[in-house]
């Protein structure tokens, strides 16, 4: 399976993804780097999308996420709380009403919580 995912600040819709998947199999079609069989999947992140960089934590300042770390941090490895800023590889979390500080290089981890 080649798995792709696609993103705008302005958010994906179904027919983002046929587009993009129409336009990469044409080019996969001509340039056949692919030698065995394959499923082409084309899909946004989604409402729980994971964050791996401290541009995605930039982005959702003020969005609620949950973080499981490599190490325990006050004998924690699983947090949830507010994203309230982010300071190079530093991301600082509104948990429970008191600011925890965390290293980008601790977080194993990182999703967005959905709200309905």
């Amino acid at each position: 399976t080649l798995r792709i995912y696609i993103d705008s600040e302005d958010g994906i819709n179904v027919d983002d993804c046929a587009d993009v998947s129409h336009q990469v199999s044409a080019v996969l079609d001509v340039e056949d780097p692919i030698t065995v069989a394959y499923n082409l999947e084309v899909s946004s992140p989604g409402l729980d999308r994971p964050l791996f960089t401290a541009e995605h934590y930039a982005r959702f300042v003020g969005e609620e996420v949950t973080l499981v770390l490599r190490m325990a941090v006050q004998n924690r490895r699983k947090w949830q709380g507010v994203i309230k800023a982010v300071d190079g590889e530093m991301i600082t979390v509104t948990v429970e009403g008191k600011d925890e500080v965390f290293a980008l290089s601790n977080i194993q981890k990182a999703n967005l919580v959905p709200h309905f």
